[in-house]
């Protein structure tokens, strides 16, 4: 499967455009576009596949994507068992760089901006702290048009590149070099089959298979692309769901997560989760508590 090349609703004449989103589930392929994208998750979760990066998605959560940069906001499975409902709801912002003349970012007024635009190539997760701040910026611009919907977002610009200092970068840390079609489409492979199966047993076999190379060639080259291996990978979206099932409180015991989110043993399961995460299983559970009473 490819990554598709996907054309924002954009009227000719207009280089910002606002599309809202309410469906049963966010738009299910990789794909990419020339315009530069910031989103706002209203309602909704899964996993952001951006470029080789992937990781959990909630609502409040504010993104900046790059133009050209394959991305996919891909929903829990749970969103797909009713499509009657629309419990996806998000803001994306499509910014086309290419209808803006070049000697309008040179105004002295827009350096900061321009510097700001020129970092997102590998695209951006804004800190928690302004996502509140920024959605309500958001969210007015939705009501705008023309020429008030453009300055409104060179307001969000500006605000992203004066007051906010830690963003989270949505890459592995290789350069960004146009992806060829063949790769993408194989990583994308990749990344949808681990998703898709990650409760099963997945033999390095299996996933060699699903990217029609050798098991030895395919270590090499999951890791000359990720900058770890794929069973480090295959971890850390098993963790990441036991995360979200450990927050929703919908488990018999920490044993029942281990075996619905892949793990052969319960030992096994805490071992990872403490290695990625830091903690145990039951001081995860415990911290969120104490944050959602304090």
């Amino acid at each position: 499967m490819k990554v598709l090349q996907f054309t924002p609703p954009v009227p000719k004449e207009d280089a910002v455009v606002v599309e809202e989103d309410l469906l049963p589930h966010f738009y299910n392929f990789l794909h990419r576009h020339k315009e530069l994208q910031v989103t706002l998750i209203i309602e909704g979760q899964g996993t952001l596949l951006a470029g080789n990066y992937s990781q959990v998605f909630k609502s409040g959560d504010v993104y900046v994507i790059g133009a050209n940069q394959p991305h996919m906001f891909k929903s829990d499975p749970s969103y797909f068992d009713n499509l009657d409902k629309q419990n996806a709801h998000a803001i994306h912002i499509f910014f086309d760089l290419e209808r803006i003349p070049e000697a309008f970012f040179n105004l002295p007024e827009l350096v900061s901006i321009r510097k700001f635009i020129d970092s997102c190539t590998t695209g951006l997760q804004l800190p928690e702290a302004h996502s509140a701040q920024v959605a309500g910026m958001i969210r007015k611009i939705t009501n705008k048009t023309n020429l008030e919907r453009l300055l409104s977002l060179l307001e969000i610009f500006q605000y992203f590149s004066t007051e906010v200092t830690n963003w989270k970068s949505l890459s592995t840390g290789f350069s960004n070099h146009p992806a060829v079609e063949s790769e993408s489409s194989r990583m994308h492979d990749i990344f949808r089959y681990t998703l898709e199966n990650f409760a099963e047993n997945i033999t390095l076999n299996k996933i060699a298979a699903v990217a029609h190379i050798t098991p030895h060639a395919f270590c090499k080259y999951f890791k000359q692309h990720t900058r770890k291996t794929y069973n480090t990978f295959l971890n850390e979206v098993r963790i990441k769901e036991a995360c979200k099932k450990i927050i929703s409180g919908e488990y018999d015991g920490i044993s029942t997560i281990a075996y619905k989110t892949g793990f052969n043993s319960a030992i096994n399961f805490n071992r990872v989760f403490k290695k990625t995460t830091g903690m145990s299983p039951s001081d995860y559970k415990r911290e969120f508590r104490n944050k959602v009473a304090g």
